[in-house]
């Protein structure tokens, strides 16, 4: 049988700023033109208020460490294409950063220390819960200010917390317990399974089994309705196993600025106004303690607005493996459901509307997510597998990001990370594992694995290039989480800014 490749390279990301730049690398189009929103012009606000919560010695940190940010960090050495020098907050963004007393809150006091007391209990769960309560009780006070609020609230957590108390075992019933032991065997008995890949973007069995702190303190903050970043002493002190201080500085500010709510960067707008869809599932306890897979929709405009709607359970079955899927009605509600979203952060419905998930579109989801979206011009399904292909490249590197091989006009295969042109190395450690693209309706191949590429520079949480998801499905594990910790009463705030 004869075999027959084609490989193309598809065009690198290219990302607008707010001057007359576009590049696929954020640190050179901030450093060169700003962020996108300076074409807002006097719509855009002109400083990012920032509180910190935290113990006093740490917050004294972070101020320090805020203060560094205003002002250029060099990184440690020589600069290279991968370390570039920060030129500070002011010159990056065209906006101050601002801290204040009255938007700090001290965790802990001369005569006494909440922090310490909660660690000393000796029951994990307990302890958990009551350091969670000191910093989302500390940041209802300041999230319910009607004025002089800050726009986004840094959460100091010290090195003896994350300790004890980062991730902990839920209370769970002997009838979880074994739920879990159940789906955890039912992969062990299996030979080698690409989907066991999917293991950093999505939730596995143990994760139900456990809370997680980061989780815990988003989810507050999402019902206080005020974002925060969570920082920990390895970005606040330089040492010999972290980061350089410049992309500390960039990577922060970078979360810092989008949280506050703003538009670092985003993707050209030239074709049809479009919707990109992650579909994934999450471990979910109900009230009734019954472990569900709950659906959950990631979504983003084409201006890189971006949203998490979480959709219907589906009962946790060991049988079902990574091979889950929604039900018609479920496909249709949770379509619906973001299109609703949808119009109500652009104003319209859009033109073109792109569903990404990591297993395959049965018959039922593609009948519910066709009828939801009929009204769609352009529809396409997408799913993207993590794949045991490999290709060889002549010389010392493997193939660049954004190649694309095609066997037989029948699959293809992008290659997300790999030789990167702007760093003019392969910053990895291992050999570049490709997705295998599999698509349903309008559009073909090609495009598919181009917007899947320009996906994975949309992450507006870091100023890092070498992500390997498309955003529509990179966040699935940490949204889920966060999600889970909300719990069912009332409906969670919708926004991106909240997950990240």
């Amino acid at each position: 049988m004869t075999i027959r490749l084609a490989v193309r390279e598809l065009r690198p990301p290219q990302l607008q700023f707010g001057g007359a730049v576009t590049t696929s690398d954020p640190k050179i189009g901030l450093d060169l033109a700003g962020p996108f929103d300076l074409r807002f012009g006097a719509a855009r606000q002109t400083q990012v208020k920032v509180g910190i919560i935290g113990p006093r010695q740490l917050v004294d940190q972070t101020r320090r460490w805020l203060e560094r940010c205003r002002s250029p960090v060099p990184v440690l050495g020589t600069p290279t294409l991968l370390q570039k020098p920060f030129p500070g907050f002011a010159k990056t963004f065209h906006m101050s950063l601002v801290d204040s007393d009255g938007w700090t809150v001290h965790l802990d006091s001369e005569r006494r220390d909440p922090l310490e007391e909660a660690l000393d209990d000796d029951d994990l769960f307990r302890s958990f819960q009551k350091v969670v309560d000191l910093y989302s009780d500390a940041h209802a006070r300041l999230a319910k200010r009607d004025t002089n609020r800050p726009d986004v609230v840094i959460i100091c957590i010290p090195e003896n917390v994350l300790k004890k108390v980062r991730s902990v075992e839920r209370d769970l019933t002997l009838e979880e317990k074994k739920k879990a032991k159940a789906i955890a065997k039912s992969r062990e008995v299996r030979q080698m399974d690409m989907f066991d890949m999917l293991q950093d973007v999505e939730q596995t069995e143990e994760d139900f089994l456990k809370r997680d702190l980061r989780h815990a303190l988003k989810a507050r903050a999402m019902a206080n309705k005020l974002p925060i970043q969570i920082v920990t002493e390895r970005l606040l002190v330089d040492g010999p196993h972290n980061e350089d201080p410049a992309t500390r500085a960039w990577n922060f500010t970078v979360g810092l600025y989008y949280k506050a709510g703003n538009v670092p960067w985003r993707l050209p707008t030239d074709g049809p106004e479009t919707c990109f869809v992650g579909i994934s599932f999450h471990h979910f306890r109900t009230t009734q303690r019954h472990v569900v897979q709950s659906t959950l929709a990631q979504a983003f405009s084409s201006e890189g607005e971006g949203f998490a709607i979480r959709g219907q359970g589906v009962p946790a079955d060991a049988d079902q493996r990574r091979n889950l899927h929604l039900s018609e009605d479920q496909a249709f509600n949770l379509c619906k459901n973001v299109l609703v979203e949808y119009e109500k952060r652009t104003g319209g419905a859009p033109l073109r509307m792109v569903v990404h998930k990591t297993t395959f579109f049965d018959q039922a989801e593609q009948k519910g997510f066709s009828e939801a979206l009929r009204d769609i011009p352009i529809v396409e399904m997408v799913t993207l597998v993590p794949s045991a292909f490999r290709l060889i490249r002549f010389g010392a590197y493997p193939p660049k990001v954004g190649t694309l091989c095609s066997v037989n006009d029948a699959r293809s295969y992008l290659f997300t990370s790999g030789y990167m042109p702007e760093l003019g190395t392969y910053p990895g450690p291992h050999v570049p594992q490709p997705f295998e693209i599999r698509r349903i309706g309008d559009g073909d191949h090609i495009s598919a694995a181009q917007d899947v590429l320009n996906l994975t520079r949309m992450n507006w949480n870091t100023a890092d290039i070498r992500g390997k998801w498309p955003v529509t499905l990179s966040f699935a594990r940490r949204v889920g989480g966060i999600l889970d910790e909300y719990g069912e009463e009332g409906e969670p705030v919708t926004s991106f800014r909240y997950f990240v």
